[in-house]
């Protein structure tokens, strides 16, 4: 009796012994996954399938490991039996359908969104089902689309790893790959990223020539890579991050280093990295004052967004605007790439296309943006990503289609369209203050910048002496330009573009630049002189603004909005028509009037002054004897 109780006793223990061992393993792996160490996250509940292979829960951890490490088509088998209490149905049925999209699994695919479409009570789901629908329904157009391009697999690059986002330099081409990296990147289980160049003529690289960046570039255990350069390849923007410092994926930030006595200097994080979020793929604007890149953080249309950035002459980032609707989907958007005619390309998994990241160039049509699907061959059911044009009709780009010597390839491709022209236009001018004598004189040290039809700002400019600025402008837009310097007014000039495109069929070379010409007058700044606005006139025997005045005191309330540290008193003047003390009483409730609708505009009350001067000081001749 004895002896068969301490069996039980010892069968129990074990029992709760390996009881116990599986909750803390499952732990375990749930901490991995919300670190982000999907790689082992997939082991352990692979392990649990072995035994219950209709696991939901097992089923749908591996499924989302896989998708967030960036390998959804290994999931589709997974995300078909995952399931259990807390898993969203809803969730499940889109990665389903994404992920059978991504295997060429057209028809599968479709059902699966339709399902999402008919049993979802969510809104918001059931508009991005409908959105893969309509995409799905458009991949006889993107198949039918006549292609010119032809592509090659750079197998003289290329190793058994990953060779992505390649950006050439000086005769130079520098690309992220993990070929020489012994540390293993748990997220994914592959090696960890560095940063390399190789001399390259165009598309021919020289092998032997490969290297890797300086350490000052590089760090060990961490993942480098997605290289930017500024036009003049004196400034380095790029990615460095996972170092499992912070929760997930999203310790990953944007880092800058400068050339200077012929190396580069250690490389810092710059100033619009957010703590919470994910910053990568940068990109700059071909003037170099505008910086793109991708990040997940807050506020934006979904996963990963494409947003830009302003960089002044310090390489201080500021003005971080979202790019947008038109760019930016629910889904993930990347590797932004702006090229020499200010074309940007860029990788989507959320606007239509063949299953994964497809690339994309954004076009202009009548002011509005668009984003069209490079088709193929450039595009597969794969990754594809990591533009960059050295040459108009030429350049790199990147995919993990099949058929490649690795996990990532870098690939060129040539552009053989018969009718390929680009057309780079430019805005150039000369900034001006007036003489006494109401002649111009070259005003410099101005800055000057370019808003678009939004007004948000795409770039700005400081003349030198000539007063000489020179901004990237495209077709058939509107843009203000305003101007400022010390001890004048800030002025705006408005200048389109609508109506000045050349006709493409009367160009000859491959590239043209066109330059445009325009000029901005500012205006000294003087104490005690008198301005007169135009028509603003009140209802006779009135003190309302009435929707005439609204429209010239806007006018007013943008100069006092561009030149916050002016003061003026708002004068009010009458005819002669009643009494002296009537008129006085009636042009300072007229001059109150305009000061009041200022002061409800934003204008602080202590920059404004009503005067009312009734007929003691005429503005205009009187010739009328009634008054």
């Amino acid at each position: 009796m004895t002896f068969r109780h301490t069996l039980r006793t010892i069968a129990l223990c074990v029992l709760t012994g390996l009881l116990l061992y599986a909750c803390s393993a499952e732990k375990k792996a749930l901490r991995n996954f919300k670190y982000g160490n999907y790689e082992d996250v997939i082991t352990y509940y692979k392990k649990v399938l072995a035994s219950q292979p209709g696991n939901g829960k097992a089923n749908y951890y591996i499924a989302e490991s896989y998708r967030q490490s960036n390998r959804i088509k290994e999931a589709s088998a997974y995300y078909a039996k995952a399931g259990g209490p807390g898993v969203s149905k809803d969730s499940v049925l889109y990665f389903l359908g994404k992920s059978l999209q991504a295997n060429g699994k057209y028809d599968e695919s479709r059902k699966a969104f339709e399902s999402l479409q008919t049993s979802t009570t969510v809104d918001a789901m059931r508009n991005r089902a409908e959105k893969e629908l309509a995409g799905l329904n458009r991949l006889d157009e993107l198949n039918g689309k006549k292609s010119y391009y032809r592509i090659k697999n750079l197998e003289t690059l290329n190793s058994p790893y990953s060779e992505y986002s390649p950006a050439y330099l000086n005769g130079e081409l520098y690309f992220t790959s993990s070929r020489s990296n012994a540390k293993i990147y748990a997220a994914t289980g592959t090696p960890y990223t560095d940063l390399y160049k190789v001399t390259t003529k165009a598309a021919i690289v020289e092998p032997e020539t490969i290297q890797p960046l300086p350490v000052t570039i590089n760090s060990p255990n961490v993942n480098v890579g997605t290289i930017a350069f500024s036009p003049d390849g004196k400034t380095m923007v790029f990615a460095k991050g996972n170092t499992g410092k912070r929760k997930g994926t999203n310790d990953v930030d944007l880092y800058l280093s400068r050339f200077r006595n012929n190396v580069w200097s250690e490389a810092q994080p710059i100033n619009i990295n957010q703590p919470d979020s994910w910053e990568s793929s940068p990109a700059f604007s071909p003037d170099g004052r505008t910086l793109y890149f991708s990040s997940n953080r807050k506020g934006g249309q979904g996963g990963l967004d494409i947003y830009s950035a302003q960089m002044d002459s310090r390489g201080r980032f500021s003005r971080v605007r979202n790019l947008g609707p038109d760019i930016n989907t629910a889904g993930n958007e990347m590797f932004p790439y702006v090229s020499e005619n200010g074309k940007l390309y860029f990788s989507s998994d959320g606007h239509p296309g063949y299953g994964m990241m497809d690339l994309f160039v954004v076009n202009r049509v009548n002011g509005k943006t668009m984003a069209e699907n490079l088709g193929q061959p450039v595009n597969s059911t794969s990754d594809d990503f990591g533009i960059f044009l050295f040459k108009a009709d030429r350049g790199f780009f990147t995919s993990n289609r099949e058929g490649g010597k690795g996990d990532d390839d870098i690939y060129t491709f040539i552009n053989e369209d018969p009718n390929l022209k680009v057309v780079n236009y430019f805005l150039q001018g000369t900034t001006y203050s007036l003489r006494k004598d109401s002649t111009r004189e070259i005003l410099g040290d101005t800055k000057v910048s370019l808003l678009d039809s939004r007004g948000d700002v795409m770039s700005d400019y400081v003349t030198g002496n000539d007063g000489k600025f020179l901004f990237r402008v495209y077709e058939n837009e509107k843009y203000t330009l305003i101007g400022e310097s010390d001890g004048y007014l800030t002025k705006r000039g408005a200048y389109t573009t609508v109506g000045k495109s050349v006709p493409l069929e009367t160009l000859k070379e491959l590239t043209t630049n066109i330059t445009l010409d325009t000029l901005l007058v500012l205006d000294r700044m003087v104490t005690n002189v008198a301005f007169q606005l135009k028509n603003i006139y009140f209802d006779y025997d009135s003190f309302n603004i009435n929707s005439t005045a609204a429209r010239e005191l806007n006018k007013l309330l943008t100069i006092l909005n561009d030149n916050p540290e002016i003061k003026i008193e708002m004068g009010s003047h009458t005819d002669s028509i009643g009494t002296v003390d009537y008129n006085q009483n009636l042009s300072q409730r007229r001059a109150q009037s305009t000061v009041n609708y200022l002061i409800r505009k934003g204008i602080a009350p202590e920059r404004l002054v009503a005067k009312g001067y009734g007929e003691s000081k005429p503005i205009a001749r009187n010739t009328n004897p009634d008054g």
